[in-house]
């Protein structure tokens, strides 16, 4: 089964630069979407749900910047522009309407990975408030995407880490079924109850590494979830 990896979604027009920056991030251990046009990059950061976009500024049907403020309409993704041009006269309109950071072209792979890097982790700082979640004996880095219990490395897919990590954000809070396939699988799923509860017995069965912590997930019928704070 497939582990969570990061997910990076590549805007650009140019064929080589998606395939340059597809080969780099593959041996970086990424996951890489791509697409070419600004509407395309609408679309995909709804349906993916990267972890972060890298964003070209000179798309062939809209300008990037309009790319970045409709995106920030609904999602703080992170966002690293890619630009050949003047940094006055782009990078910085860019980061005024939201992104993260820029690359000039032409740029190594050293130092895009160290801003992708340096992005994902103030993200995951940002967004929980450290790069880390630790509950009893469950350790979650949110930057790598790696998962411990009692510091054994767990394989979790990647439905199951957002899952648990959901669960871990929100500890100690009743969570409606709702509340969860929103959040996790996205609008789409509100009514796949079902299609929670294996995923929610998937996640118990390894939290069982542990005897008895799988039970730390607690349902209420009818209602929704909720994870116990562990001691």
């Amino acid at each position: 089964m497939l582990e969570k990896k990061n997910t990076i979604l590549i805007v650009d027009d140019e064929e080589e630069i998606r395939k340059m920056l597809n080969i780099f991030l593959d041996v970086a251990d990424f996951k890489v979407c791509e697409c070419e046009t600004g509407k395309q990059a609408l679309r995909m950061s709804a349906s993916v749900r990267p972890d972060l976009i890298l964003l070209d500024l000179g798309l062939p049907d809209m300008d990037g910047k309009d790319v970045i403020t409709q995106i920030r309409e609904w999602s703080n993704v992170p966002i690293v522009v890619l630009t050949a041009r003047s940094e006055d006269l782009d990078a910085a309109p860019a980061l005024n309407m939201g992104a993260d950071d820029y690359v000039t072209k032409p740029f190594s792979a050293e130092v895009l990975l160290a801003r992708i890097n340096a992005n994902l982790r103030k993200w995951a700082v940002k967004e929980v408030g450290e790069p880390d979640i630790s509950h009893g004996p469950i350790r979650m880095d949110l930057v790598r995407h790696e998962v411990f219990i009692s510091d054994e490395r767990v394989a979790f897919t990647p439905k199951e880490y957002d899952l648990l990590r959901y669960f871990l954000v929100n500890r100690g809070r009743m969570l409606t079924h709702k509340q969860i396939l929103k959040e996790v699988w996205g609008p789409a799923h509100l009514d796949d109850t079902q299609y929670l509860r294996v995923y929610i017995g998937q996640v118990r069965e390894k939290l069982e590494t542990v005897p008895g912590l799988g039970k730390s997930i607690v349902s209420e019928s009818g209602i929704g979830y909720r994870m116990d704070l562990v001691m």
